[in-house]
């Protein structure tokens, strides 16, 4: 099994190593966990963001449905006909298995 390699940190500006330097140093670990934890910060920052604009989306599109029926939800006088067919026809199939 192969060892692990360490992440390769090389920043072409000094000025911004050192910074991520001090920034590691302050948070007391390594600059490669430093790099890593802002990096996974990030990540999950960006993910609730995309979460949370989902869930604003999912509520406009319940909201406008509720608002104003389709033209494919059927009407009451449809569903009482639908289910008057469905008795009649659960009411033949009792007759044929008798």
């Amino acid at each position: 099994m192969t060892e692990p390699k360490a992440m390769n940190l090389r920043f072409p500006d000094p000025e911004q190593r050192a910074a991520i330097a001090a920034a590691a140093k302050q948070e007391g670990v390594s600059m490669q966990e430093y790099i890593l934890s802002a990096a996974y910060a990030r990540a999950t920052a960006v993910e609730q963001r995309f979460l949370d604009g989902f869930k604003e989306s999912m509520a406009r599109s319940g909201a406008a449905f509720a608002a104003e029926p389709s033209s494919v939800d059927p009407s009451q006088e449809e569903r009482a006909a639908e289910q008057q067919a469905r008795a009649e026809l659960e009411r033949q199939n009792q007759g044929q298995a008798a």
